[in-house]
């Protein structure tokens, strides 16, 4: 292949759409959530393992759900956050302000599913206008312990979001890389308490599992009311 083909097809962004199958037909309403998904190293929008696990949880809890406000962190391509407003929750989702193509991907997802859920740009730590609106039943974040230097950012804003809203969960899934021990540290700085951990293949569908690597992790986390 000569170098300025290949140098074409390097640049073009290769976008494609996955399709995401819940319920069978032993259940009720059993549905599919599209997603647009580009490979393009930089830009990095696909539907990582870990949003598999929580969008199938969400699936499985959908009764929880239901006419719920739910809001997904670091949404990327948001397929939790989707499969929360499919079940009939009042979504909003979010990624960092700057990260203006994400949000933008997201708007079309919603559009491609015929899903109305609020798009929001939000800065973990960042304390603008928006965040103080909101008032969520459930927060969602998929994978979003990757980055040791954004924990502190990402608690402050569960910790604000749980306060603005007494009796809210945050649900997330994470790759168990160094054990539950930094997690439980970061609840233990930040006034929070696990009500729920599962190892994410726990419950998911054995098509769905072959189809995923690593050791995962669901917690449920909540503010720690007993103060010492």
């Amino acid at each position: 292949m000569e170098g300025g083909h290949s140098s074409e097809l390097a640049e073009k962004p290769m976008t494609t759409i996955s399709r995401h199958y819940f319920g069978d037909d032993l259940e009720e309403s059993p549905f599919s959530i599209s997603i647009i998904e580009n490979m393009k190293e930089d830009y990095g929008l696909f539907v990582w393992p870990c949003s598999i696990v929580l969008a199938e949880y969400v699936w499985q809890q959908r009764l929880r759900f239901s006419g719920a406000s739910v809001i997904e962190l670091g949404a990327g391509t948001s397929l939790p956050g989707l499969v929360a407003a499919k079940v009939g929750a009042n979504v909003t989702l979010t990624d960092a302000s700057d990260r203006t193509e994400v949000l933008d991907n997201m708007k079309k997802v919603c559009d491609l599913n015929k899903l109305k859920c609020n798009v929001l740009g939000l800065t973990w730590g960042v304390w603008d206008a928006s965040i103080f609106s909101l008032h969520p039943k459930v927060i969602l974040g998929a994978d979003v312990l990757y980055d040791t230097t954004a924990f502190d950012d990402l608690f402050a804003t569960v910790t604000f979001l749980l306060q603005n809203s007494p009796g809210s969960v945050f649900i997330t899934t994470y790759h168990n890389r160094s054990g539950h021990h930094l997690i439980s540290f970061l609840m233990a700085k930040w006034g929070l308490k696990c009500l729920k951990l599962l190892d994410g293949f726990s419950f998911m569908p054995s098509d769905k599992a072959s189809g995923l690597s690593g050791n995962i992790q669901l917690t449920e986390i909540v503010l720690n009311d007993v103060q010492p």
